[in-house]
């Protein structure tokens, strides 16, 4: 079983960029894919980016693309999520995901998750 902690949240302006990493523990994390997910106060939890075990597979919702970048690294079993040109509408707990069956878009299909770290983009 694997654990997830999440870091690099923080408060930035319209504009900016933060990089959040999820550091993972417990699990061949190369056996993993991974996903990032967000969840805005009064909304569902939303799919934000996603990769698969060995790094050559990545999705993206629609809203992040071309400005989200996810990536992993096994031999620090951590995965990331470079964020730039950050906007308002940004702002969210940012949550990571792992699971042995594949990536995917649908938050059912990830059995561990870690805490979350909030992003809060100024306007």
């Amino acid at each position: 079983q694997v654990q997830l902690v999440e870091s690099g949240g923080g408060l930035v302006q319209t504009g900016g960029s933060l990089k959040l990493s999820c550091a993972a523990s417990g699990g061949t994390f190369s056996h993993y894919a991974l996903g990032w997910f967000r969840q805005a106060p009064g909304k569902e939890r939303e799919f934000v980016a996603g990769i698969d075990s060995s790094g050559g597979f990545t999705s993206y919702v629609d809203s992040v693309k071309g400005r989200f970048t996810i990536s992993r690294d096994n031999a620090k079993n951590t995965v990331y999520l470079q964020m730039n040109s950050l906007k308002p509408e940004d702002t969210a707990v940012y949550y990571c995901a792992a699971d042995l069956k594949g990536t995917g878009s649908s938050s059912r299909i990830y059995n561990y998750w870690g805490q979350g770290t909030q992003v809060t983009v100024s306007s």
